[in-house]
Order: C-alpha cells, then sequence, then structure tokens
C-alpha cells in the first residue's frame, strides 16, 4: 500500500490512527488513575484494523502461516484485504471472534545451544493483537519510567549505552546487569492482567 499518498485510505488512517494515539497518550500522562472504558470500539475500528494488517502483512513473520495454514500473502491474493477485515471485524463487533490456538515452534536461541519455543498466531489473530496493540501501548507508555528503554517504541539498546555513558561520566562508577531465566514464560500474568485492569475497564473484553 502506498503511505504517501495524502489520498490514499491507508495514509488517512494512519493520520487519524496517530491522532487518536496522541489523545490517549496525553490522557493517561495526564491523569496516572484514569481507566479507559472504551477501547473496544477502537480496536474494531476499521481504521485501526486496516494499519494492524499493514503492519502485520509488512512484518517479517507474515511469510509465516499459523494452525489455519493462511499466510499474509494468500490472505491478500485468495481472500482480498477488504473482505477479510471487513469479516473479521463483524466477527468482532457480534462476539463471535476467538483466538485459535498457536503454532509451535522450536528454534535455536541466539548465541546460544538452546532452543526456545516460538508460538506463530493466524494472521487473523496477529491483526487483532497488533489492533490491540496500537490502542493499549500509548494507555501504558504514559505509565513506564524514562529510564526503562527494553520493547518500547523508539527507543533501544543504544539509546541505553547513550544514557549509561552519560552516568559513567559523572561519578558514577558501575553497571549492574542482570537477566531474568525466561521472564516471559516466568512472569506472573495474575498481577500482569491486574495492572492491565487498572488502566483499562471495558468490560467488552476479558482481562
Amino acid at each position: 500500500m502506498n503511505t504517501r499518498d495524502p489520498e490514499s485510505v491507508l495514509y488517512r488512517a494512519e493520520r487519524r490512527v496517530l491522532e487518536i494515539q496522541t489523545k490517549l497518550h496525553r490522557w493517561a500522562n495526564d491523569d496516572p488513575h484514569r481507566r479507559f472504558d472504551d477501547v473496544f470500539s477502537l480496536v474494531t475500528d476499521p481504521g485501526f484494523l486496516l494499519i494492524a494488517w499493514d503492519r502485520v502483512a509488512g512484518n517479517k513473520g507474515a511469510r509465516s502461516a499459523g494452525v489455519d495454514g493462511q499466510t499474509a500473502a494468500f490472505v491478500r491474493d485468495r481472500i482480498g484485504e477488504d473482505n477479510f477485515l471487513a469479516e473479521l471485524r463483524v466477527q468482532l463487533k457480534t462476539r463471535g471472534f476467538r483466538p485459535t490456538p498457536v503454532k509451535e515452534r522450536m528454534i535455536p536461541k541466539r548465541g546460544s545451544r538452546k532452543l526456545h519455543r516460538l508460538g506463530i498466531a493466524t494472521v487473523a489473530d496477529r491483526v487483532v493483537q497488533a489492533s490491540l496493540k496500537l490502542v493499549l501501548e500509548p494507555i501504558f507508555e504514559a505509565d513506564f519510567d524514562p529510564c526503562s528503554y527494553g520493547f518500547r517504541p523508539n527507543r533501544r539498546a543504544h539509546d541505553a549505552v547513550f544514557e549509561m555513558r552519560h552516568y559513567a561520566t559523572n561519578s558514577y562508577e558501575w553497571v549492574l546487569e542482570g537477566d531474568i531465566e525466561a521472564c516471559f514464560d516466568e512472569i506472573p500474568h495474575p498481577a500482569l492482567m491486574d495492572r492491565v485492569r487498572a488502566r483499562v475497564g471495558d468490560k467488552r473484553w476479558s482481562w
């Protein structure tokens, strides 16, 4: 899709999504205790679903199929983007959408002989997850500390290195490195979901 043409549907959707994300972040930042009670309508919004599809289809994992055997290319060529998104939106709005089990693959862990489990979701599930991320990310970004760099938008390891270098030249003498083994596998989900519920009160999602 052409994102540079101001007349394109995708360009207009990107501008609208960005405007809404900016508002969500501002509201969350202005009131640390604010709960957002209507995220469902944004997740199912045609513009948010379109941007979510564009990101999923443009990701390097788009060539990987989930348990249904469908890749992004299959959806584009055999079903059609518009038909796919329209049907997905109907399923979400009518509460008929059900996530499917992920396809599991064991792949080598970088820099190690160990293997780690990779779950491959279906394209439909990935689009819904991406749309939900578009809504939740600006809200929870307001709650992170400035010194947090991991897995955040527009932040990378080089930024953390730059900050450490800055502190190292201002009398700090120690840098401590730690690692939580299998962090994403071992993180207590009830505690994590409690944090989500503190910010999101939309009853149409099962948090």
